[in-house]
């Protein structure tokens, strides 16, 4: 089953589980007892913010995601107190119903101050779950776990493959498009690389620039050659958009990848501002590999050291394109080109 569809459907069912947990803790603190209208209230709320924001909002053809904060908050806002409404609504009718009471009690119990309150209840448990999204989203997916559970507290060592991914004539498109083209044109490439590291399993590392740098734990990143796919998935999306980019920014964008793959030093560092960092050497060798695709007319360059990882995984097209000195290293790397995946 598609990956990001997975992914969705577990993060729902943590929503329900957070949200009947909060009409369980509502239920206690303002009745202090504890029955079913707890959860019969609280899952189909949880549902329903789920199933907005995971699946309703990131196709919404509104392209709500690119909206400015206060835009996206305002009408989020209006959106959920709405659906709010029509839950209460609902779940108040079916509960009264099966306690004997009648359809005329309704209007009394909607405008009862105990259900206004129960109401901004909900909005601020909805607007906890929107903040955590957010911050995920910001981060990058799973990195927020990582700083609550403090697993780069201290320095540590872990294998990982990197990608840097870099625009061909980044700075021709830009003086052509100017400053606010270029940085719409970026935007809108950045967005198509999304799904193909959520279906990869591939971590956003950073943007410089033009430039994305991706990196896989050494599990995720062999698995089906999940870090070549990404690379050909990401040209896949740019090719069959060729058209739009063509037509808005007069320039089909394409990107050139280095890849390799070895031991770096994890660590949370900074204090008014934390990011998790990878240092090492293979970090600057896969940004020197980038560095030569222009020099040897290729998309996609992997080091010999990830060649050998990979080589026998079908359906990739692999040429041995030379050994170089890379810039700074005293070693000799070589260098594979990947021309096809399937």
């Amino acid at each position: 089953m598609h990956r990001n569809f997975l992914r969705k459907l577990r993060t729902l069912g943590l929503i329900c589980l957070f949200t009947s947990f909060a009409g369980i803790v509502y239920q206690l603190i303002n009745e202090e007892r504890l029955s079913y209208h707890s959860v019969l209230f609280g899952l189909p709320l949880g549902l329903g913010f789920g199933l907005l924001e995971l699946f309703v909002f990131p196709n919404s053809k509104l392209q709500v995601r690119r909206w400015s904060f206060t835009r996206i908050l305002i009408f989020k806002t209006v959106v959920y107190t709405a659906a709010i409404y029509t839950v209460s609504l609902t779940v108040t009718v079916i509960a009264g119903f099966a306690e004997g009471h009648h359809i005329s009690e309704l209007p009394a119990v909607l405008t009862s101050p105990s259900h206004l309150i129960l109401i901004l209840y909900t909005l601020l448990i909805y607007g906890l779950l929107v903040f955590f999204l957010q911050i995920e989203n910001l981060l990058g997916e799973g990195v927020i776990w990582k700083f609550i559970s403090g697993k780069y507290h201290e320095p540590r060592e872990e294998e990982r493959i990197f990608m840097f991914l870099d625009m061909y004539s980044s700075t021709t498109v830009a003086e052509k498009l100017g400053h606010k083209g270029f940085y719409n044109l970026l935007n809108e490439v950045f967005h198509e690389i999304s799904e193909p590291v959520i279906q990869t399993k591939a971590e956003i590392y950073q943007y410089v620039g033009d430039e994305v740098v991706l990196t896989w734990s050494i599990k995720h990143g062999l698995e089906n050659a999940n870090c070549l796919k990404t690379f050909f998935m990401f040209k896949e999306n740019l090719i069959s958009k060729s058209d739009h980019y063509l037509k808005t920014f007069g320039v089909v964008p394409q990107f050139k990848a280095g890849m390799h793959l070895g031991n770096v030093v994890c660590a949370q560092i900074g204090d008014t501002k934390r990011q998790i960092v990878y240092n090492g050497d293979v970090v600057n060798t896969a940004s020197r590999i980038q560095d030569q695709c222009k020099k040897y007319q290729r998309d996609c360059l992997v080091s010999g050291d990830l060649f050998k990882q990979l080589q026998n995984y079908n359906g990739l097209t692999w040429e041995r394109v030379d050994t170089v000195a890379l810039r700074g290293k005293e070693n000799t790397v070589e260098l594979y080109s990947v021309t096809t995946a399937t």
